[in-house]
């Protein structure tokens, strides 16, 4: 995908890489925040299981009134300084960079609000707790950041066989989809349905989350169509079925059991990001019914 071009200037950025340090957040308490009845299933299974995730999130890690929290940060590095460590954080800023863009006109009043992009190296802290490169990518609604060991990208070529410069930014864009859900209070409205569920029940809810969220991976690609290269959407696609639920456990423990799906299986993965690339239209994307 061709983003060589992208301005990132605008993007914020903090870097707790080399020397960034561990932080307390106000409220935080310093060990983490509070689970939800239901919540973050899928992140704990597949961090303890597997150890590994891609497309996570941290929705259902709230404060201790089961709300999310704003939060303040001591000073980080910030500015343009994180993403050109290396090429694979420019990639990533460059896609939040076209993400944001892309949003931003979607929202036609104008409320789209930017999510920071946070880099770190194998353990950091977010507003939502601990940060560990194991639970891979992920979006913490508490301060708006998109948690990202880029490390996570070596690993999804060489543990799951999915290369190549778009299964990077389908991750990319995907942990921005959770930010949407932020914004648009999906997010609020499905972790306050699955305090009253039983774990199955708000594990369904939960997939419909993940697979929204590559729906809106797919709308961004559409929206950008012209930057795309041959290949690129194989290369998406590919790294949509690597991460399937079905997939993880299979290659886990051996067995699939559906009723504890929290991601999606292979097979809907592929369908939704699908269905945002054909349609380019976040309205289709309601995986909810």
């Amino acid at each position: 995908m061709r983003l060589d071009d992208i301005d990132t200037s605008g993007v914020e950025v903090d870097d707790q890489r080399g020397g960034g340090g561990r932080f307390s957040f106000p409220g935080s308490g310093g060990g983490g925040l509070r689970l939800g009845r239901g919540m973050g299933c899928g992140t704990i299974i597949l961090l303890l299981v597997v150890a590994v995730l891609t497309g996570g999130d941290l929705n259902s890690l709230m404060g201790s009134g089961g709300e999310p929290v704003e939060v303040s940060r001591p000073n980080q590095a910030s500015g343009t300084l994180g993403c050109d460590n290396d090429p694979l954080s420019k990639r990533a800023c460059q896609v939040l960079a076209s993400g944001n863009k892309t949003w931003a006109a979607l929202f036609s009043d104008g409320s789209y609000r930017p999510p920071r992009m946070v880099f770190y190296a194998g353990n950091g802290q977010s507003g939502c707790g601990d940060a560990q490169s194991a639970m891979g990518p992920f979006y913490c609604p508490a301060d708006r950041g998109i948690y990202l060991d880029t490390s996570f990208f070596t690993e999804l070529e060489q543990r799951f066989g999915a290369a190549g410069d778009f299964a990077q930014a389908y991750v990319v864009a995907h942990e921005l989809g959770h930010h949407i859900q932020h914004l648009t209070g999906v997010a609020r409205q499905v972790q306050e349905a699955q305090q009253r569920l039983s774990r199955t029940e708000a594990n369904r809810y939960q997939v419909a989350m993940e697979l929204q969220a590559d729906c809106y991976a797919g709308v961004w690609a559409a929206k950008n169509a012209g930057r795309l290269e041959p290949g690129d959407i194989e290369e998406g696609l590919r790294a949509a079925q690597s991460i399937g639920d079905d997939v993880l456990q299979r290659q886990s423990q051996g067995v699939v059991v559906p009723e504890s799906f929290t991601h999606g299986s292979a097979q809907q993965r592929m369908t939704w990001l699908k269905r945002g690339l054909e349609t380019g239209d976040p309205e289709q994307c309601n995986t909810f019914r």
